[in-house]
């Protein structure tokens, strides 16, 4: 009986952040596991009161934008054309406090999904952290 060879990848491109996080199956647990805090976590019920009351929509559109985001396949942003997400966030009172309970939720849903790759969940959890402070005004 023959056994199939597993061919080399082609590594002479580094592996993108998509990649080392562990795809859109890493990338669904982070935000589901984010959303779940959102939801059950009082510590970001006033996070959680920003949001519409049905986050299904939310749950599916965050990981295909973070995967797009991180190197992976860009269909957000191809459904999206022209939208990010500073312009998306814009119409909403983000405050200092609200912007650092995203960061919180998703600092611990990152570490909580545990990607193998530890130093990519640290880069991760660090832009991801900036970006929800960057949003915040006043």
């Amino acid at each position: 009986m023959a056994t199939a060879v597993e061919q080399p990848q082609d590594r002479s491109q580094p592996a993108t952040p998509f990649e080392r996080i562990g795809g859109h199956t890493v990338l669904r647990r982070i935000t589901d596991r984010f959303y779940d805090l959102m939801e059950q976590d009082p510590a970001y019920a006033e996070l959680r009161a920003m949001h519409a009351a049905d986050l299904a929509s939310m749950r599916e559109s965050l990981p295909a934008f973070l995967a797009g985001w991180a190197g992976g396949p860009r269909d957000w942003f191809e459904a999206n054309p022209g939208k990010c997400m500073m312009s998306m966030h814009a119409p909403f009172p983000i405050s200092r406090q609200t912007a650092g309970q995203w960061a919180e939720a998703m600092r611990r849903a990152v570490q909580d999904a545990a990607p193998e790759d530890t130093e990519i969940a640290e880069a991760f959890i660090d832009v991801l952290t900036r970006m929800a402070l960057g949003m915040a005004r006043g």
